[in-house]
């Protein structure tokens, strides 16, 4: 074989394989590509799915936000009942202990023109509650408030100020009372006041007076509600 023959063989092999390995680079290429593209479309689809939680989650941290805020205001509103100052604040009611006395019939125009009436006690607990705020108020025996109960209209009656008849199981009547007693006045005790120095463990300390004694008094309405 002569030498340029030689020469021509081994440039057409070297030339093969360049091509060849040509090619191979071309097919890596294409598979890295490939890989590449399936890798970004990977990426879009995680980083998409991301982006739509925190946009979901974004929007019910937003309506949580907006249903505690409305739930707020409401409770600002309406749950929480208020009082004037001066007066006490109990049940969603409001209640004001005069220190000036007056007879029960100037007591109620009083109570009234606080826009009140005299206390009308309708529970075990509310008589709880007055009962103990009166511990601390009375001076003697004979220092009373006027509550809204009276029986003026016919005897051994007893009815509140809205007319309605008392409940024989929700009276706390001291002792004995009522006596109607005629010592004082020969017109009897029609009208209720209550209250006892030191206290009443057994909450009954109601007695019945003659209307036209001066005492302190209890004015009753209820709570305002909202700002």
């Amino acid at each position: 074989m002569s030498r340029a023959q030689t020469y021509k063989e081994g440039e057409a092999a070297a030339s093969q394989r360049t091509e060849s390995n040509r090619g191979s680079k071309v097919r890596s290429e294409r598979v890295a590509l490939l890989l590449l593209s399936a890798l970004l479309a990977a990426a879009a689809v995680v980083i998409y799915r991301l982006s739509f939680a925190h946009f979901q989650t974004s929007k019910n941290l937003q309506m949580l936000k907006d249903e505690n805020e409305a739930m707020r205001k409401n409770l600002t509103a309406e749950s929480f009942p208020t009082c004037e100052k001066g007066w006490n604040q109990h049940g969603g009611r409001c209640y004001h202990f005069s220190s000036y006395k007056l007879t029960w019939d100037q007591s109620r125009r009083d109570c009234k023109g606080r826009g009140a009436d005299l206390v009308q006690i309708k529970s075990e607990e509310e008589q709880s509650f007055l009962e103990y705020i009166l511990r601390g108020s009375i001076s003697d025996n004979e220092d009373k408030f006027w509550i809204g109960l009276t029986d003026s209209e016919e005897e051994g009656r007893w009815l509140w100020v809205d007319d309605s008849p008392l409940n024989n199981s929700l009276s706390f009547w001291y002792g004995k009372e009522p006596d109607n007693w005629t010592g004082v006045n020969s017109a009897g005790e029609d009208c209720a006041r209550m209250g006892i120095k030191g206290g009443a463990t057994d909450l009954k300390c109601w007695f019945d007076t003659s209307c036209d004694v001066t005492q302190r008094n209890i004015c009753e309405k209820a709570a305002k509600t909202g700002r």
